[in-house]
């Protein structure tokens, strides 16, 4: 949980056009031209900056440093992070961390990823994957042969189904949703409209469990975002309009494995607990969040992850989404960028695609997509293995 020391801003953030494996520049380009969106954005030089923590999952040691290095080369502290899929909110979460301990007054975040088609799979099989107890708890669950993600992200909405009555309609609306959304976003690397009933008759991943189109795509991409104290916005007038209200990083438990659920085993009680530890710091709850990006790299999860930030009640994702109050007009417009689902997930990037959305939408600039009157804005990032980042943003002005 985050400290009361001191307001953190949002000054400025920068993202790329996402982009199908093989169709993008190299992770150095992709990463550096997101810093300089958001330095541009921000109305800081990179000479500013005291601090940089850069996110990626699939490259090597140091990676960080040729990507900032593009962007300008100053001697300031360079650290390289990976999480998983919640890699950039971790990047997000470090500068955060330096800005309101007084460690720095101006912090860089970037993440980026240059990924390959295809699903994600071990890279160093000389050694044991951090996935071993994971993946034997899966196997005492699930008894079916399918990559890993989808193993256990369909595992867990097998069980939602099984325990609450959801269907596979349910997430094929979700998937659409997304899609609407997204062709709002010209960053999203899918921008077609998907009806509920193109999605159900996708290819079939898992029978009764999941479609292809109910799975997010391999993407390539970066994003960025440069945090500063209020001190520092105010010599350098900078924009004050975005401040964190409320951030917390949790990890796992002997629950995740001791309780035989799926549903936990993907980082539901992670996302429970983060979430209860930020609203509890900023003094507010789920009926006071106005729009959320949330990580849905599988329908499946985010109809999970409804119930997990206390969108609504358990087993009441089914009515949730029947009613509507995931999309414009319903009680909260879910991932208005198009989610992971559709506008895309490179892993590294996602946290800081979600800040950047999250931005836009309190300084009410996202265009076509904007939400009406936001003042709270709720981030959702999980990484299995694992770690979970939830961020509140407040409009400051």
């Amino acid at each position: 949980m985050t400290s009361e020391k001191r307001t953190v801003l949002v000054a400025g953030v920068g993202m790329i056009p996402f982009g199908k494996p093989g169709k993008s520049p190299p992770y150095e380009e992709m990463g550096s031209a997101a810093i300089r969106l958001a330095l541009g954005d921000a109305g800081v030089s990179f000479q500013q900056v005291e601090q940089a923590y850069a996110g990626y999952v699939y490259g090597d040691s140091c990676a960080g440093q040729k990507v900032i290095y593009k962007a300008g080369m100053s001697g300031i502290p360079i650290v390289n992070v990976n999480n998983n899929c919640s890699t950039g909110s971790t990047a997000l979460y470090l500068a955060r961390q330096a800005v309101q301990s007084g460690a720095a007054e101006c912090a860089l975040a970037v993440g980026f990823e240059q990924m390959v088609p295809g699903a994600l799979g071990q890279i160093f099989s000389d050694r044991a994957s951090p996935f071993e107890d994971f993946d034997a708890t899966c196997a005492e669950l699930i008894d079916v042969d399918l990559p890993l993600a989808l193993r256990y992200f369909g595992g867990a909405g097998k069980l939602h189904m099984e325990r609450y009555g959801t269907t596979l309609a349910d997430f094929a609306k979700v998937r659409a949703k997304a899609s609407r959304h997204a062709s709002r976003n010209p960053l999203s690397v899918l921008k077609n409209v998907l009806t509920e009933e193109e999605v159900l008759a996708s290819p079939v991943l898992w029978p009764g469990v999941m479609t292809r189109l109910m799975a997010c795509p391999p993407t390539c991409g970066a994003a960025s975002a440069v945090l500063v104290s209020p001190d520092f916005a105010k010599r350098h007038g900078l924009n004050p309009a975005v401040r964190i209200a409320a951030q917390a990083m949790t990890t796992d438990r002997p629950n995740t494995f001791n309780s035989r659920d799926m549903i936990n085993l993907v980082g539901s009680d992670m996302t429970k607990r983060a979430a209860a530890a930020v609203y509890e710091t900023a003094g507010v709850g789920p009926d006071d969040i106005d729009v959320v990006e949330l990580h849905d790299c599988f329908a499946h999860n985010e109809v999970i992850t409804y119930e997990a930030l206390g969108l609504c009640e358990p087993g009441g994702a089914q009515r949730f989404i029947a009613d509507g109050d995931n999309t414009y007009g319903g009680k909260f417009v879910t991932n208005p960028s198009g989610g992971l689902l559709s506008k895309g997930h490179p892993l590294g990037a996602t946290g800081l695609a979600q800040c950047y959305e999250l931005s836009h939408q309190l300084r009410g600039s996202a265009d076509q997509r904007q939400v009406d009157n936001v003042r709270f804005a709720l981030q959702h990032n999980i990484g299995l293995g694992g770690a979970c980042v939830v961020t509140l943003y407040e409009r400051a002005t």
